[in-house]
């Protein structure tokens, strides 16, 4: 009985807007590939680290006394480093001292952002499936999200169902593009249409922008930003974690109009204050030095992805071939699961390999349930024994 008053009193004891939020699914299926040994084709990582002179800067920094709390805005060569970063590749002119701060990576970003300008019972428009750290910040401001599917085979946005979306109480747009992880890149178009919607009612924009140079097939990514009318209303947010393959760094950053930056700055210090002091020096070093990788970065997950999108399609499931990030998705109704999460659990014993059930990412179940999501920044040879895996195992229902 005692046991059992403890779990009650703990239960109790949580604050109510935590309780319907669920343990991340990749904490979940992470650790189920490190208990039991599969391979980890589930969370979003590589398997080999970035440029070996970032970690050389991060070295040196390190050794250089770079140890002490970090200013709270960034320290000044990354915010610098931005701003470059953003007018080399986007014609977009940052004053970095007003208009960039440096977080805890884009989770921590796009944290503060929905800190900063949404109270509860306000709406945000968010493409779904979604990233589910938005889910969590949204549900504990006591934000209302407002879900616009990108609907398979295509993942096209639905302008007309976004405008839709929108009422008298919708303050922000939630975007992600290139999509976690549909992997489909907004185009021109489509985000004209997003910019439209933003102009007419009055909204703000939050941006992730993350796999920004993880781009494939000549499909091109453009900051919302950079359209008219929307530099003075859009927050963008990035990080060197997956452009740079350093993804336990968790650096990254926030541009925008100088109002819109202080205020996510103004939630961002009450959450980690500053963090990665001698890392962020390593990343100024990589934005400025390593602009090479990236670009062979693409092309190299590019060939990784045609590999596991082929070794997939001849397992007899439907495959959705993605224009950008790291990650594929896979319809597993014809081998008769109509649950993803089930799929998922079984599938460490049934094959040695992990992925990520993707129905926690959708409101939609009816279009998210089947749906199951594999990374492909992995090592070849590990996509390859993965794929032999699959392929030797009996995956029906």
């Amino acid at each position: 009985m005692a046991a059992e008053h403890s779990t009650d009193r703990r239960t109790v004891r949580q604050a109510a807007r935590l309780r319907g939020i669920p343990t991340t699914i990749f904490s979940e299926m992470s650790a189920l590939a490190a208990t039991t040994g599969a391979l980890n084709l589930g969370q979003g990582f590589p398997d080999r680290d970035g440029p070996a002179s970032v970690i050389e800067a991060a070295v040196n920094a390190l050794r250089g006394g770079r140890n002490q709390y970090a200013p709270g805005p960034g320290v000044p060569e990354l915010r610098a480093a931005v701003a470059r970063h953003q007018a080399r590749h986007y014609g977009v002119e940052l004053d970095p001292w007003s208009q960039v701060i440096i977080s805890a990576g884009a989770t921590e970003a796009v944290a503060a952002a929905v800190f900063a300008f949404l109270d509860p019972g306000d709406e945000v428009v968010v493409l779904e499936p979604y990233y589910d750290s938005y889910l969590a910040n949204i549900e504990m401001v006591g934000a209302v999200r407002r879900g616009v599917p990108l609907r398979a085979p295509d993942f096209r946005l639905d302008v007309d169902e976004m405008r839709a979306a929108v009422t008298d109480r919708t303050k922000a747009i939630l975007l992600n593009s290139p999509h976690n992880p549909t992997g489909s890149v907004l185009t021109r178009a489509e985000l004209q249409g997003v910019a439209d919607i933003a102009i007419e009612h009055d909204l703000l924009v939050i941006t992730d922008e993350v796999y920004e140079h993880l781009t494939f097939d000549n499909h091109e990514h453009f900051p919302l930003c950079t359209l008219p009318g929307m530099a003075e209303r859009t927050v963008t947010i990035s990080s060197a974690g997956k452009t740079f393959s350093f993804t336990g760094w968790k650096v990254g950053w926030v541009t925008g109009p100088a109002d819109l930056v202080h205020a996510v700055e103004s939630a961002k210090q009450w959450l980690t204050f500053s963090n990665a002091a001698p890392l962020q020096p390593a990343v100024a070093h990589a934005l400025d030095h390593e602009a090479a990788y990236y670009t062979e970065l693409a092309a190299e997950l590019q060939g990784k992805r045609d590999l596991l999108c082929e070794g997939l399609a001849k397992l007899d499931v439907d495959v959705h071939r993605p224009e950008g990030t790291y990650f594929v998705l896979t319809d597993v109704r014809r081998y008769g699961h109509t649950d993803g999460l089930a799929f998922c659990l079984a599938l460490p014993e049934r094959a040695g390999v992990v992925a990520i059930p993707t129905q926690g990412f959708y409101d939609d179940l009816d279009e998210g349930r089947h749906m199951v999501r594999w990374a492909f920044c992995k090592e070849t040879a590990v996509l390859e024994e993965g794929i032999r895996r699959l392929t030797e195992a009996d995956l029906h229902a």
